[in-house]
């Protein structure tokens, strides 16, 4: 059975893929792994995306993506704009593109976990259905060939706490099991608003996976991957699925 966390954020730009890749690059030392980015926003033809990041700074891995939007904004408001919308996958498509590549990993390199960085958080709608991110995760979480679970990408800074609760408890709501939390920037010199936050997050009943430094993907790839392992202690159990 493979595995799959769908790495989802608290909200938008809280370091979701820095967190992705950190996680790509503390499980590809016993694993082999793939990342997909169900719909990709804010990039023009040709121009390298959240997955391309990804594998830099994790090294080689399998990599896919359900639609790729000029716009940078939410995936159903940038198809629309682009007078698209009729592009963007189903969510029956976006479950076989996940099967498929872990199907295809798996075969090449002996895949065991793919990653699926979301697009915003939680409930932001991926097609004109009104699918959402929440409603991706619990396929595949039905899914009988996968074992897939929640990863929440949360601040470290005021307004993270009401984030993050909302966002575990319309996981909780939809029966979605939650792997964790990572922080997905942890400051220099954190002030004790950001100290007193990570406490509370780690006493949320869900694991605390860890904390990204701050400039992380300023890092030389190398380096970055020496490194993610230390900055993700929670995920250790993990590692052998």
């Amino acid at each position: 059975m493979n595995r799959v966390l769908v790495v989802t954020g608290t909200d938008t730009d809280v370091g979701k893929t820095v967190a992705t890749a950190a996680i790509a690059a503390a499980l590809g030392r016993t694993g082999s792994v793939a990342v997909d980015k169900p719909v990709q926003t804010g990039v023009r033809p040709g121009e390298p995306g959240d997955v391309e990041e990804i594998a830099r700074l994790a090294g080689a891995v399998a990599i896919s993506v359900g639609a790729r939007l000029k716009q940078p904004m939410a995936p159903v408001q940038a198809a629309r704009r682009e007078g698209a919308p009729a592009t963007l996958p189903t969510l029956a498509e976006h479950v076989a593109r996940i099967t498929a590549l872990a199907a295809l990993a798996k075969d090449a390199r002996g895949a065991d976990t793919v990653l699926v960085e979301g697009s915003g958080g939680l409930l932001v709608q991926l097609d004109e259905s009104g699918r959402t991110i929440a409603d991706f995760a619990h396929a595949l979480q039905q899914h009988r060939a996968l074992d897939s679970r929640v990863v929440v990408v949360a601040r470290a800074g005021l307004g993270t706490l009401n984030h993050t609760e909302l966002t575990l408890e319309a996981l909780r709501a939809r029966g979605l099991a939650v792997a964790g939390i990572v922080i997905g920037s942890w400051p220099r010199e954190p002030d004790a608003i950001a100290l007193d936050n990570r406490d509370h997050l780690g006493a949320l009943g869900v694991p605390l996976l860890g904390a990204i430094p701050e400039g992380a993907p300023r890092s030389a790839p190398e380096t970055f991957r020496r490194e993610a392992p230390g900055w993700l202690p929670g995920l250790v159990g993990l590692e052998n699925p």
